[in-house]
């Protein structure tokens, strides 16, 4: 390890800790990023998996919050390699009698694909929309108080209810399945408060600016970003796994993009014990099950609409993915899962070999659950697209408990960072008025266990740099 002092150190480079390292070297300051593998990126990595030339996302892989957040717009990530590619259909769902229902890229023509839903969607949709591009810096802080009062209150009105809820606004099938798969993204029981946000926030955003993918794959994004800091003087090591602070060159502030369990294990001498007691009380959600395949021929779905689509969500009904969800959340294992599959090769063919195709899909399983999901997810595709699995190359596996061992933040398989319900969507990782300091001065949390949560955004870490230069410590 260098033995040079720094003015920060920022421990983790996913896109938050790559944020909050930009930040603070953008002031002048000396900062050094440090990462346990290889190369950057934290979950926006990519890398063949199961056949050479066969390009996967390890996880996140679409990117509507990317492309609409207001740090990652003031940074010149196209001049560092970065090109964003568009689907022609953001999102599908399909239904067992061959129909589906599609998030298009404007709100007519998806209204207008909903047939007696039209009204209904359009009227639900369109202020979302109108409003999201000014409400967007307030809603990804830590605590929102826009100039627009009015326009977040609305926003809330349908944010914060159940997703059940909003689904009763709904009479089509196809409009309710739609709803389903995008609440289904907050990882949670659909009846609890606030799913509707997640799902409401997906929907926006991909009227706003598409679900859009990187060329090459997600790595795209961290290694722009990791490009984009080195060339104003940051500093990036690799391949040194952190264990203690102890291990680390003195710095005046240190800023970890890690979970609270994390967090205590590397620093839990520099914290205080009450602290230490509130991050033990930061409670993770369901984990996932991830496949990647390599494919001789894209998936053939059975909707025309789900074969332009980058991604599909799987699951049948509204009420079917209602029942799942829960069940995975009870800790018991469904045998036929909601399942959010991706197709990136449809718009970007150098991610496979000439004619080739790679996909992805994972579901969602008890946290820390072991269990073999291959059979069930590939069911469900092949439910939807029937031929699927004569399609396969090869294949690649993560349960939960191995995605937890490739990337030490997934705890138990939770991909967010922690359960973002309503007790914890505030509270991330403790209720505080600065959720970002520690009981130590100088020593920062800047993961997706902070607010505004999970995402490829970069907003967690910007704001926990915005924070420490706040407090005066450099």
């Amino acid at each position: 390890m260098n033995a040079k002092d720094y003015d920060a150190i920022v421990v983790g480079s996913g896109p938050n800790g790559l944020a909050a390292a930009i930040t603070l070297r953008q002031q002048g300051l000396s900062v050094l990023l440090i990462e346990g593998k290889d190369e950057v990126g934290g979950g926006t990595r990519t890398s063949e998996l199961t056949l050479p030339g066969f390009h996967h996302d390890i996880c996140s892989a679409v990117h509507p919050m990317a492309v609409l957040s207001p740090f990652f717009k003031t940074l010149p990530l196209s001049r560092h390699g970065l090109e964003w590619l568009q689907p022609e259909i953001n999102a599908a769902h399909p239904l067992d009698n061959g129909s589906a229902g599609a998030l298009f890229h404007s709100v007519k023509d998806t209204a207008a694909s909903l047939g007696p839903d039209t009204v209904a969607y359009e009227k639900f949709m369109a202020p979302v929309v109108k409003s999201l591009p000014s409400l967007l810096p307030e809603l990804l802080s830590p605590f929102p108080l826009p100039a627009n009062f009015l326009d977040l209150a609305l926003f809330g009105l349908k944010a914060l209810p159940p997703s059940t809820w909003i689904a009763k606004l709904f009479k089509t099938p196809e409009a309710k399945g739609l709803w389903a798969g995008m609440a289904a993204h907050s990882i949670q029981p659909l009846d609890n408060w606030i799913t509707s946000a997640i799902g409401l926030m997906l929907m926006a955003a991909g009227h706003v600016n598409g679900w859009p993918i990187p060329k090459g794959g997600s790595k795209g994004i961290s290694l722009a970003l990791a490009s984009y800091f080195k060339s104003i003087g940051g500093e990036i090591q690799t391949g040194f796994f952190v264990t203690s602070v102890k291990e680390l060159p003195t710095a005046k502030a240190l800023l970890f993009d890690v979970t609270p369990r994390q967090l205590v294990k590397l620093a839990g001498d520099r914290l205080s014990r009450s602290y230490i007691q509130r991050l033990d009380n930061y409670r993770y959600g369901m984990g996932v099950f991830k496949i990647d395949w390599a494919l001789s021929s894209p998936a053939p779905f059975t909707s025309s609409l789900c074969r332009k689509a980058g991604t599909v969500h799987l699951g049948g009904t509204f009420e079917e993915i209602a029942a799942t969800e829960k069940m995975a959340s009870d800790g018991k294992i469904p045998d036929k899962p909601f399942v959010l599959f991706s197709q990136p090769t449809l718009i970007d063919p150098t991610r496979a070999p000439e004619g080739k195709h790679v996909a992805w899909a994972y579901c969602h399983v008890p946290h820390g659950s072991g269990a073999d999901m291959t059979q069930a997810i590939e069911s469900q595709v092949e439910r939807f697209a029937p031929g699927f699995r004569d399609t396969i190359l090869a294949k690649h596996t993560f349960s939960a408990p191995e995605m937890e061992a490739y990337n030490p933040n997934y705890i138990g398989g939770d991909i967010n960072g922690g359960i973002q319900d309503i007790f914890q969507h505030f509270s991330r990782p403790v209720l505080s008025i600065s959720p970002y300091r520690t009981s130590q001065k100088g020593i920062y949390i800047c993961s997706s266990s902070t607010p505004p949560g999970g995402g490829v955004h970069g907003m967690c870490g910007y704001h926990a740099a915005k924070r420490a230069l706040k407090d005066g410590v450099f």
